[in-house]
């Protein structure tokens, strides 16, 4: 998933819930009143389709006519890429996935116990409107008309409604009257399942009453979680507010249901997407367009009817909300109307443009194929803008508000709990319903483990690394690299009034590369007479040789144009490494750090090694895979792959494969993995006898089809390299960031994030998985995210032990941090690389570079 699957845990509900504030005064005791009219012709019951972008639910209109986002259900069982709970991924020779390395450390997390009735079952019921009914919350207050015959305790999406109990018929009819146009409505209910005790479905029961119990507390939907607007921070100046949350999921553990809990921060604009326009055509109407475009496009705005957030992918500049679109049923109506119709929203502008939206996987599975349509005025932009971020004074009161440290979070998140409880109408609804929250929060215990010695050349028997804070960036002066590269044929390119600069910053970099073994000679300078990208271009094809080592380029500004043009040029059409200073970074006050961090770099393009530490296994190989959507080309996506070629894993060889517009997941690995494969054998005399693959960026709903599809081109691809007789141990572990549990320890008050090496494999792990979550980072401020770590295939020797060693080890070997980070290096080498190809190079870079990286 590019992601987004990764922050839905399966089972969590999207989109609305059941709520009695949904009716509107009167309408209750209206319906009670009205007769079904006897024309009526009932219609055979369908299951609308789960579309997320047309206002009639249906993706099959005419290109000529692009449809609106609708708020239909995205939460039928079977209609929604969803993760699969149940899904078993553990090898069957894990018996127990628990290690036992390291001390114990007591920790707390944020997950609080559900509890339910011994004998607690539910009975679930399709619901059918006719005529269709596009608003998700008219859907929702047109059913609760009929309260007398289904009673208070049930839950409905809009299209799936579950009860405590059976209705007397299979289906059951009843008409309620629409108070927009006074067309009757004939509702139909028909049973579909009974979901006993331990039904799977159940969990999305749970997340249905959940998001009624936050909207009970006042708490409003936006985007996929739950907000209080009574207690935003507003930045008046800046016209922007953060509104402070929850993010909440309700999932079955190893032993136990809980819900997960955790604090979110929504910053978006207090102002709507036609107000910008205006102020952006007001300072100036000749680059208006070109103005709007930049700012807009690539934004993720929130629109104010459904609470709903998009991707801005372009403007409509010849569409007005009075032009027309077709409904489901073939009939016309504008934009105009269509939100009067359904939401009661009166648009005042009729001139302004439209916002489009491209339709995500999940909607063109759902049937919508077609561009979405948006309003302006009835969107605010999310997020910060690249201006915001420059704003050192308006980040730092943000993040002040947004930073929470462990004691602090761990406060808020027990008194959320207790503000569940002890509401009347919650705990009148719970026992209703047969559930309750413990009110404690969970805690467990994890292990920290033995603190690994990373090592340079000069001493062999000392470790450099503390495991207080996992850093020895002040070590690294003193102490020789591993293998260090002279570099005494390269090329500095600067404009002539930064030539001092330039110059005053190789004495540095050749004065911090000596202690470390690095051999820096002075460059051939370059100056040059302005600052625009042919001249860097056509400075570099004039003085680039064969024996050229490596080419750094001071630039005035961080242009991006600019900087991608270098960095292809340098990366495929004259393939060199690179490397770009900013002259801002030369202006900061600790030149030494910066010159340092800069060797270390250059050693490495050239293809040095830094720091290593102790890697038991023998003719290993481990392989880091990430994907980057690229920006241009209708978003394609890159995958990086970065593999190692030592024993010592200092070394690594890299690909990239481009695929189709948001394609996660990776169908040709065949070439890269191939010549990776060949590269190694090239290096080592002999193919790997273990390998072992870390791939990130995919989500939970996408594990069968990692296994289906990339896991089985790698084991096609082993055969046809060593032939049916190579069959290595083999290892794929998925990697993930963008969780939402977080981990305290308890050992002292004020609470504090556990220390790196801290590894949990019970408790708040899968049954059906072999994970375990890993800190292996340390943060100077706020709370800290642990890292998920799910094996879905192993046929290697290594026990629960070995895998959480070695993936411990590998969060060690990243040479652009001195210090650990929360993935392992190959990862973060392979995202890095994908991110380079795909924000500034946009085709495959040059062979030549592969064994390096290049890419830092």
């Amino acid at each position: 998933m590019s992601g987004r699957p990764r922050g839905r845990a399966y089972g969590r509900a999207r989109g609305g819930i059941d709520e009695q504030r949904a009716r509107r005064p009167g309408e209750v005791e209206q319906a009670a009143a009205v007769q079904p009219p006897p024309v009526m012709q009932p219609r055979q019951p369908q299951v609308q389709p789960s579309s997320s972008g047309s206002p009639s639910g249906h993706g099959g209109a005419s290109e000529s006519h692009p449809q609106l986002p609708t708020e239909l259900s995205a939460m039928t069982i079977g209609t929604r890429a969803a993760p699969e709970v149940g899904f078993i991924t553990r090898p069957s020779h894990i018996v127990n996935k628990q290690g036992s390395a390291g001390r114990q450390l007591p920790l707390i997390t944020n997950y609080f116990r559900l509890e339910r009735a011994p004998d607690w079952h539910i009975y679930q019921y399709h619901v059918d409107f006719n005529p269709v009914v596009e608003s998700k919350k008219m859907r929702i207050a047109l059913l609760y008309h009929h309260e007398k015959m289904l009673g208070r305790t049930k839950a409905f999406d809009g299209m799936v409604l579950f009860l405590p109990f059976r209705l007397l018929k299979q289906t059951t009819e009843v008409f309620t009257k629409r108070n927009t146009d006074d067309v009757f409505i004939r509702i139909r209910i028909t049973m579909t399942n009974e979901l006993p005790p331990n039904s799977l479905q159940c969990l999305q029961v749970y997340n249905i009453i959940f998001k009624r119990v936050l909207t009970m507390i006042d708490m409003k939907q936006i985007g996929r979680n739950y907000y209080n607007p009574s207690l935003a921070k507003t930045f008046d100046e800046h016209k922007l507010m953060v509104l402070p949350g929850f993010i909440t999921s309700i999932l079955q553990y190893e032993n136990d249901v809980l819900l997960n809990c955790d604090i979110s921060h929504k910053i978006m604009r207090s102002d709507s997407v036609l107000d910008q326009i205006n102020d952006i055509l007001r300072l100036n109407k000749d680059r208006f367009h070109d103005n709007a475009t930049w700012l807009l496009v690539g934004s993720i705005v929130l629109t104010s009817y459904n609470n709903r957030t998009y991707k801005v992918d372009g403007i409509a500049w010849n569409k007005r909300p009075t032009d027309t679109f077709k409904l489901h049923d073939g009939s016309e109506i504008t934009y105009k109307d269509y939100y009067k119709r359904n939401y009661e929203i009166n648009i005042t502008n009729s001139s302004q443009p439209l916002l489009v939206s491209k339709p995500k996987e999940k909607d063109i599975r759902g049937g919508q194929k077609n561009d979405i349509y948006l309003v302006p005025e009835l969107c605010k932009m999310t997020g910060l803008t690249d201006k915001a971020r420059a704003n050192r004074s308006l980040m730092k009161d943000v993040s002040v508000f947004t930073r929470v440290v462990p004691d602090k979070r761990y406060e808020v998140l027990s008194g959320f709990v207790r503000k569940i409880n002890s509401n009347q109408n919650v705990r009148t609804m719970m026992e209703d319903w047969r559930l309750r929250f413990s009110q404690n929060i969970m805690n467990l215990v994890g292990r920290i483990l033995p603190e690994e010695q990373v090592y340079q050349k000069k001493k062999d028997n000392v470790s450099i690394c503390k495991q207080e804070d996992a850093n020895w960036s002040q070590q690294l002066r003193e102490m020789q690299q591993i293998t260090a590269v002279d570099l005494d044929k390269w090329l500095f390119i600067s404009p002539s009034k930064y030539n001092g600069n330039a110059k005053d910053f190789v004495d540095s970099l050749i004065k911090v590369g000596l202690p470390m073994g690095i051999k820096i000679l002075q460059p051939i300078y370059c100056v040059i007479n302005n600052e625009n990208i042919d001249t860097y271009i056509s400075t570099m094809q004039n003085s680039i040789t064969e024996n050229t080592q490596l080419v750094m380029c001071l630039l005035p500004t961080n242009k991006k144009d600019r900087y991608d043009a270098i960095k292809k040029f340098t990366c495929v059409e004259t393939p060199v490494p690179s490397q770009i200073i900013v002259m801002r970074t030369l202006e900061k006050r600790d030149i030494s750090s910066i010159a340092t961090k800069v060797a270390i770099q250059l050693n490495c393009k050239l293809g040095g090694e830094v720091w290593t530490l102790s890697i038991p296994i023998k003719n290993f190989m481990v392989i880091g895979m990430d994907v980057f959507h690229d920006s241009t080309a209708e978003g394609r996506s890159v995958a990086g792959i970065v593999s190692s070629l030592n024993p010592k894993l200092t070394k690594y060889y890299s690909r990239v494969i481009f695929q189709n517009r948001r394609q996660e997941l990776v169908h040709d690995l065949a070439t890269p993995l191939i010549d990776t494969l060949q590269k190694y054998h090239e290096v080592n005399g002999i193919l790997p006898k273990c390998i072992i693959v870390y791939r990130d960026g995919v989500g939970d709903g996408q594990l069968r089809a990692v296994l289906d599809l990339e896991v089985s081109q790698i084991l096609k691809i082993f055969n046809k390299v060593g032939g049916p007789n190579y069959k290595p141990q083999f290892a794929v572990v998925i990697v993930k960031k963008r969780i939402n549990t977080r981990f305290f320890a308890s050992t002292k008050r004020p609470l504090i994030n556990p220390p790196p090496g801290t590894v949990i494999d019970t408790v708040v792990t899968k049954a059906e998985w072999y994970d375990f979550f890993l800190v292996s980072q340390s943060v100077k401020q706020g709370t800290l995210s642990p890292t998920h770590y799910n094996v879905i295939k192993d046929t290697t020797n290594l026990t629960p032990d070995h895998m959480q060693k070695l993936t411990y080890k590998l969060c060690h070997l990243y040479y652009n941090w001195p210090g650990t980070i929360s993935v392992p290096a190959p990862c973060q080498y392979a995202h890095k690389l994908a991110f380079l190809v795909g924000q500034s190079v946009h085709v495959d870079p040059a062979l030549q570079l592969a064994d390096k990286l290049y890419f830092l």
